[in-house]
C-alpha cells in the first residue's frame, strides 16, 4: 500500500528549487515525497529496528536500519544514499513514514538505544566516522570515544586501539562494515604511497620503469603508469596516440608487483577484444583470454583460473550484466575500462552492472571523458570513485547555468571541477608531451565482420577453391578464370569494409562506426584535422554519410575529380577550419603535401602493395611535418585482411626489393619473386577465426570466435592465397615511369559501359602451376575443416 502524502505537503517540483528551501532541503524533502509514494514492501529483520525494503518492479532489497530521526542517524545499503550527502534516502523515507503510521514516532524520536555502542559512518555531508555510545557504555569509553571521533578520518590506527580497549574492559563496540571499508580505503591509500615512492624515488625517471614492459616507456607514459598504480583507481584522459593500453597495463604491472593483484579484467567494446589480447601478449609477454560464445561457454571461461586461462579475462560491455555474477564470483583484482565513454549514461544496462563490479583497483581509459553534458563525467568517474564529485545534484546545481524555464543552456567553474579530479584523473595532450613521442606511431584496430559480410567473404572464398581445384586438375588458367579469381579475391576485400561495396543497398559493417569513434576523440583537440584513406570510393560514401550527420566538414578527392578542381580542393582541406576530414582514393596518394594541415592518417583498407602503403602515410609523415604522425590501420579480424596484414608486415625490404626490381620481375617472374614466394610459405602468422559482431540468437551478442590469437600459431592458411593476390594484383597498383605497356598490359575503355578495363597477359605456365600448387593447398586443407 503506498503510504499517502499529507494535504497540508505541496508538492515539489523535482525541476525547480522552491524559492523558500535550500538546495539540500529541496533535495532531501524530494526524496520523503518520492519514497512515501512507493508501492515497497517493509520486512523487519531481528527484534532491532533492522528492516529490508524490496521494490516490486526492480526486485531490488535494500537494508534498511532506523537509529533515529535527523539526518545521518539512519543507513540504507542503496547506492543513492551512499553519494548524495543528505543522510536520507527514498527507502530511509518511506521506512519513516511506515514506524510513524505506527505510532512509533516517540521511539524515533527518542533515538534507539541498545546496551552495545557502535562505530559508524556518518554520511550526511563528508563522510566521517562516528561514535555512538551505548546503554552499557563505560563513562571512561564513552569520553574517549566522543573524543576521537569529533570528525576525523584519519582513525586507522586508533581504531584498533580503541576496539582492544573496549574488548578489554568487556563492552561490546559494534564497527559497521562500511566504517570498515572506508578506513581499509585510506588505509591501503597511505600504504600505496609510501610502496611507490620507496620504490621509485625518482618519479617517471625512475629506470625500473624503464624495463617494466617488454618494450620501454616513454616519460609520460612511465608517469601516467605511476599516477595510475598509486591512486589504486584512476582515469587516464590523454589524447588519442598517446598511448593509454601500454600505461594501463605498466600500472596493472606496478599494482602486481606491489600490492599483490593477480587478476586483471579489460571491458571493451567488441570490436577492441582482440586488439587487447594482442598488446598484452606485446607489451608484457602474458596471456589474455577473450571471454566469447553463449552463456555456458563463457561460464567455463570465467571458471577457468588456470595460466591457459589467462592473467587478464578481456570482455565486451554487451555481456557484463549477464556475466555479472560470474565476474565477480571469478574476483577480478584490477578492472580497466577501455572506450569508457561507452558508460557516460548512467541509465544504460551496461554503465549499471559494470558499477557493480567489486575490485580493489581500476583504470578508466578515454579520450573524451566530457564529450556534450556535464553529467556525461559524472558516470564515468563514479566508477573509479563514487564519492569524489560529491552528490550529482550539488555538482550540477554549482555548474549548470540555466535558462528562465529551466533549461541547461552552459555550465560555470569548470576549473574547480578539474582541480577536485586532480588525485585521480591525468589528462595530458600531444602538444604538451611532443619532445617525447617519436615521429611516427602505427596502430592496427581489428575489427570484427557482420554475418552479412561474412556470406559473401566465404561466398567468393568458394570460388576461388573452385577455380583452383579446376586449376590443379588440368594445369590450365583460362583468361575468364583468371578474370573470376581476381573479382573473386576483390570482393573478399571489400566485404571487409561493408556489404555495400558490393550490393550498393544495405550497410552491414562496422569500419564506419569505429571510424567515427575514432573522430570523436581526434576532434577532442579544436584543430585536428585527419586523412582518411580507401581504395573504394563507396566506402567513402558511407563514411560522408555519417559526417554529414555531425556536421563535420570534408572534401572528397578521387581519380574522377578532374585535375583542375583538385587544387580548391587541397585548399579547402589546409584553410576551411570546419573542413576535418580529407577523404581520398589512392589517386590522393601522389603528389599531396598535407602535411601542415593534418597529422593523422587513417586506412580504412590496406593496399596489396605496400609501396602504395607508404606513399598514403607519405602525405602527412613528410618533411614539414611539426607534429608526431599517427597511422591507424583498420583490419576485418580473421579475414583475407588479416592475411593481407601478416604477408605485408613479413620482410618489407624483400618487397620493396620485388617492386622496385626490372619490369620482367614484376609480375610473379624472376628471381626475385621466387625467392619471395618461397619466403611466403615460411610465413607464420595467427589468424583468428573471424568474429560476428552480430548477436547471438539466444544472447544477442557478438558470436564467438573459435581461436585466439597468440604470439606463437600456426602457419598463416591465408598467406599463400594473399600472396596470389598479390601477384595477379600486383599491375593494378604498378606505376612506374613506362606505365604498364612494360607489363604487356593496357587500359581500355569499355564501348559499352564506359568503364576502364584493364588487360594483361598470362604469366608463364610453370610459375601459373606453382601459384595453383599453393593456392590449391591452402583451400583444399580449408575445406577438410569443413567436413564434419
Amino acid at each position: 500500500m503506498k503510504t499517502s502524502r499529507s494535504a497540508s505537503e505541496p508538492r515539489l517540483s523535482r525541476t525547480r528549487q522552491p524559492d523558500s528551501m535550500s538546495v539540500e532541503d529541496w533535495q532531501a524533502s524530494l526524496r520523503r515525497q518520492f519514497g512515501r509514494e512507493q508501492p515497497f514492501t517493509l520486512e523487519r529483520q531481528g527484534t532491532e529496528p533492522e528492516f529490508v525494503v524490496i521494490n516490486p518492479q526492480s526486485k531490488g532489497r535494500y537494508r534498511v536500519a532506523m537509529r533515529g530521526m535527523k539526518p545521518g542517524d539512519n543507513y540504507c545499503s542503496c547506492p543513492d544514499f551512499a553519494t548524495n550527502d543528505l543522510g536520507t534516502c527514498k527507502h530511509i523515507e518511506f521506512t519513516l513514514a511506515k514506524l510513524l503510521a505506527r505510532r512509533d514516532g516517540k521511539v524515533l524520536a527518542r533515538g534507539f538505544q541498545p546496551s552495545y555502542s557502535e562505530v559508524y559512518l556518518h554520511y550526511a555531508g563528508a563522510r566521517q566516522l562516528r561514535f555512538r555510545a551505548g546503554t552499557e557504555c563505560p563513562p571512561t569509553l564513552a569520553k574517549k570515544g566522543a573524543a576521537m571521533f569529533s570528525g576525523r578520518s584519519d582513525l586507522a590506527v586508533e581504531l584498533d586501539a580503541f576496539l582492544r580497549a573496549a574488548q578489554k574492559v568487556g563492552h561490546e563496540v559494534r564497527c559497521y562494515d562500511d566504517a570498515r571499508a572506508f578506513l581499509a580505503e585510506q588505509r591501503d591509500a597511505e600504504r600505496r604511497r609510501k610502496v611507490f615512492a620507496e620504490a621509485y624515488p625518482k618519479g617517471m625517471k625512475s629506470a625500473a620503469l624503464r624495463k617494466l614492459l617488454k618494450v620501454p616507456l616513454y616519460p609520460y607514459q612511465a608517469e601516467g603508469a605511476l599516477f595510475a598504480a598509486t591512486a589504486g583507481r584512476a582515469l587516464i584522459g590523454d589524447e588519442m596516440g598517446l598511448g593509454k593500453t601500454i600505461q594501463a597495463l605498466a600500472a596493472a604491472e606496478l599494482l602486481g608487483r606491489h600490492c599483490g593483484a593477480e587478476r586483471v579484467l579489460v571491458v571493451c567494446p567488441t570490436s577492441l577484444k582482440h586488439q587487447w589480447q594482442r598488446e598484452i601478449a606485446r607489451f608484457s609477454g602474458r596471456e589474455g583470454q577473450v571471454i566469447h560464445g553463449l552463456r555456458a561457454a563463457r561460464q567455463q571461461q570465467w571458471a577457468d583460473v588456470s595460466e591457459q586461462g589467462g592473467w587478464a579475462k578481456i570482455t565486451n560491455y554487451e555481456t557484463l550484466a549477464r556475466d555479472l555474477n560470474l565476474i565477480n564470483a571469478w574476483a577480478p583484482d584490477v578492472v580497466i575500462v577501455d572506450e569508457a565513454q561507452r558508460i557516460k549514461n548512467w541509465n544504460t544496462v551496461a554503465a549499471h552492472a559494470l558499477k557493480r563490479i567489486v575490485s580493489p583497483y581500476a583504470i578508466v581509459l578515454t579520450g573524451t571523458p566530457l564529450q556534450n553534458r556535464l553529467e556525461e563525467l559524472i558516470s564515468i568517474v563514479q566508477f573509479v570513485d563514487q564519492h569524489r564529485l560529491g552528490p550529482t545534484w550539488r555538482l550540477l546545481h554549482e555548474h549548470q547555468v540555466r535558462d528562465e524555464s529551466g533549461r541547461v543552456v552552459g555550465y560555470r567553474d569548470l576549473d574547480r571541477i578539474g582541480a577536485t579530479l586532480a588525485p585521480v584523473m591525468l589528462r595530458r595532450r600531444k602538444a604538451e608531451v611532443l619532445d617525447q613521442l617519436p615521429e611516427r606511431v602505427d596502430n592496427t584496430l581489428f575489427v570484427p565482420m557482420t554475418e552479412a559480410q561474412l556470406v559473401h567473404h566465404t561466398e567468393n572464398g568458394e570460388t576461388v577453391r573452385r577455380i583452383v581445384q579446376r586449376w590443379r586438375k588440368t594445369g590450365f588458367l583460362s583468361d575468364a578464370d583468371q578474370r573470376r579469381l581476381t573479382c573473386a579475391m576483390q570482393n573478399m576485400r571489400m566485404s571487409c569494409n561493408s556489404t555495400y561495396l558490393l550490393d550498393h543497398d544495405t550497410d552491414h559493417g562496422i569500419k564506419a562506426d569505429e571510424l567515427m569513434t575514432l573522430l570523436e576523440e581526434l576532434f577532442e583537440q579544436s584543430d585536428a584535422k585527419v586523412v582518411v584513406f580507401s581504395q573504394w570510393v563507396r566506402t567513402h560514401e558511407l563514411i560522408i554519410r555519417r559526417l554529414k550527420s555531425r556536421g563535420w566538414g570534408h572534401v572528397l578527392f578521387h581519380g574522377g575529380v578532374p585535375g583542375d578542381g583538385r587544387p580548391a580542393l587541397i585548399d579547402r582541406f589546409h584553410d576551411d577550419p570546419q573542413c576535418r576530414v580529407f577523404l581520398s582514393t589512392d589517386a590522393g596518394g601522389i603528389g599531396l603535401n598535407l602535411q601542415h594541415a593534418a597529422a593523422t592518417v587513417v586506412n580504412m583498407d590496406l593496399p596489396w602493395n605496400p609501396a602504395v602503403l607508404e606513399q598514403r602515410i607519405g602525405r602527412v609523415y613528410r618533411l614539414g611535418q611539426r607534429k608526431s604522425v599517427q597511422v591507424v590501420n583498420f583490419v576485418a579480424q580473421g579475414t583475407i585482411e588479416e592475411g593481407m596484414l601478416s604477408v605485408l608486415a613479413f620482410k618489407k625490404s624483400l618487397f620493396a626489393g620485388v617492386l622496385d626490381g626490372g619490369e620482367s620481375e614484376v609480375f610473379l617472374q624472376g628471381t626475385r619473386l621466387s625467392k619471395f614466394m618461397e619466403a611466403v610459405d615460411e610465413v607464420t602468422g595467427a589468424m583468428g577465426a573471424a568474429e560476428s559482431a552480430e548477436p547471438a540468437p539466444d544472447e544477442r551478442e557478438p558470436a564467438p570466435s573459435d581461436a585466439v590469437q597468440a604470439a606463437a600459431a600456426p602457419p598463416d592458411p591465408w598467406a599463400p592465397l594473399v600472396d596470389a593476390g598479390l601477384g595477379l594484383l600486383q599491375v593494378l597498383t604498378q606505376r612506374d615511369a613506362d606505365g604498364l605497356g612494360s607489363l604487356g598490359a593496357s587500359i581500355e575503355r569499355d564501348p559499352q559501359s564506359g568503364r576502364d578495363m584493364l588487360k594483361f597477359p598470362l604469366p608463364q605456365p610453370q610459375t601459373v602451376q606453382r601459384l595453383a600448387e599453393a593456392l590449391g593447398g591452402l583451400l583444399a586443407g580449408l575445406g577438410a575443416k569443413r567436413q564434419p
